[in-house]
């Protein structure tokens, strides 16, 4: 095959096990149905005009239609761009306006959003999709084999940056294998894997953690649309679910049901968590219950694996982010470059062929975001102990993770500071114990005063993901600042909440 990429998987995985359950949603689809589906919507994508290095974008929840949209585009040698499907209309209006996508795969519910932003192709995968695929020409079925080389852009995934502007994270083919490769090195994942796939796949962790290592393995993927826990429950007991990723705090949900204690969960082998620190009072109460709970640490531009926890070490390491991955390269170095000793904190840096080699069309970024040797930066401060393990201890950024999002303070601020009556605003994460981290804003209202904290949530509502809008609002009469004019922020963090 000409096609080294991901667009070849389709082809590959028919080929080996034509027979075997790819995806079960409201139905199930083969391996070699899948490739003919994918084979099908590459065929209309390429006579709507899309070819190598094109944009395709997919809007909507978990779905078939995102496994088909996205080998689809890998087939035609295409780039695709899956979209966070809570954010609001501006949002996704910047999404698509930075990456130009030249069609957009999108839920129903998402096209009356998507066409007033968006000139290009859109396909609502709604009760017309069917037949939309099927009348492609008599030629629509013939496997497409466009020359694709590992290194060539796969998917761009946005990612807020400190400015506020997201930045699209450009993965490579390459980057994905072998991602792909050191998971099945620090899991035991197997053919007869029936993975529940319920965490979002626009997120890097879904997408290559769960999905891609099931799919290359000839496992079964058990799509969600949305989360819920007693679904869960359904789903585990009634398809043997054998493994699945998720935040902390979908297994904090999980945890808290009244199904917990009584469930079957036997079939379960692997719980891998990211996204977020995860307590360690949430690892025991797994382990409590016979399940094995594994860590990692990584982001986007990562692939997003740089360390892992094995099974055999979760005990033993409670807490830890585990090891630096089979293929790849991970070291704590202090501010002037020099790499620190045990235990000493330092920013955490990356390097191997699963790292990012940039920033979609953001050459400032991708060169701020690299050392000159070549070490990505993470912006994380960590810590390495005596056996080699990293435990992840603060953030060089302001960035706090809620839900398993990343929520960027001066994004919200900017919100903040577009109401007409504040004047100031400063945004910080405080813990919480269902979400990990929320926001907290701290405001300063003009001298006739201001909305209710209320009132001014519903103001960002409309501008901002619920996620990324603050849980708690102060309302003070001046933020501390340094003597340069900076919020001091960690001065922030330590107030105590009313």
């Amino acid at each position: 095959m000409r096609n080294r990429g991901l667009g070849s998987w389709p082809y590959r995985r028919a080929r080996m096990s034509p027979g075997r359950v790819a995806i079960v949603h409201s139905g199930q689809v083969t391996y070699a149905e899948l490739a003919v589906r994918v084979t099908r919507l590459a065929h209309r994508l390429r006579a709507a005009g899309v070819g190598p290095g094109d944009r395709v974008a997919y809007l909507g929840p978990n779905h078939p239609s995102f496994v088909e949209a996205m080998f689809a585009a890998h087939v035609l040698g295409a780039i695709f761009v899956p979209v966070n499907f809570r954010l609001t209309t501006p949002e996704v209006e910047h999404v698509l306006t930075d990456s130009e996508p030249s069609a957009l795969v999108c839920a129903p519910q998402w096209a009356d959003v998507a066409r007033p932003v968006f000139s290009g192709v859109v396909v609502a995968v709604d009760s017309g999709y069917e037949q939309w695929l099927a009348e492609g020409s008599a030629a629509s079925s013939e496997p497409i084999d466009e020359a694709v080389e590992p290194d060539d852009a796969a998917l761009i995934l946005y990612t807020s940056g400190t400015t506020g502007r997201p930045k699209g994270a450009v993965l490579t083919h390459a980057n994905l294998i072998w991602n792909t490769c050191n998971l099945l090195v620090g899991m035991d994942i197997t053919s007869a894997e029936r993975t529940l796939v319920s965490a979002p796949l626009f997120h890097v962790g879904a997408l290559a953690q769960t999905l891609l290592p099931t799919f290359i393995k000839g496992g079964t993927a058990v799509i969600t649309s949305s989360w819920d826990v007693d679904q869960v429950y359904d789903l585990v007991e009634r398809e043997r679910i054998t493994y699945t990723f998720g935040v902390a705090t979908m297994y904090a949900d999980l945890a808290a049901s009244p199904r917990w204690g009584t469930a079957d969960l036997s079939s379960l082998r692997h719980l891998l968590c990211g996204g977020a620190a995860v307590p360690d009072s949430l690892i025991r109460a797994y382990q409590e219950r016979g399940l094995t709970f594994c860590q990692g640490y990584g982001l986007t531009e990562t692939a997003p694996g740089a360390t892992f926890l094995e099974a055999g070490e979760s005990v033993r390491k409670i807490g830890s982010a585990g090891v630096p991955v089979f293929f790849g390269e991970v070291r704590v170095v202090r501010e002037d470059g020099v790499e620190a000793g045990t235990d000493e904190p330092g920013e955490v840096v990356v390097r191997g062929p699963n790292v990012t080699p940039g920033y979609w069309r953001d050459p400032a970024a991708t060169s701020a975001a690299f050392l000159p040797d070549g070490w990505f930066r993470t912006g994380d401060v960590g810590r390495f102990d005596g056996d080699g393990h990293l435990r992840v201890v603060d953030r060089l950024k302001d960035m706090f993770i809620s839900g398993g999002e990343n929520v960027y303070p001066a994004e919200v601020e900017g919100a903040l500071l577009a109401h007409p009556d504040v004047v100031e605003a400063a945004v910080v994460g405080v813990p919480d114990a269902r979400w990990g981290e929320v926001g907290r804003a701290f405001v300063r209202y003009a001298a006739g005063g201001g909305p209710s904290p209320e009132e001014l949530r519903e103001f960002l509502l409309a501008r901002l993901a619920k996620y990324k809008v603050p849980v708690h609002v102060d309302v003070v009469r001046r933020l501390p600042r340094t003597g340069s004019g900076k919020v001091r922020k960690a001065e922030l963090r330590q107030l105590p909440l009313p």
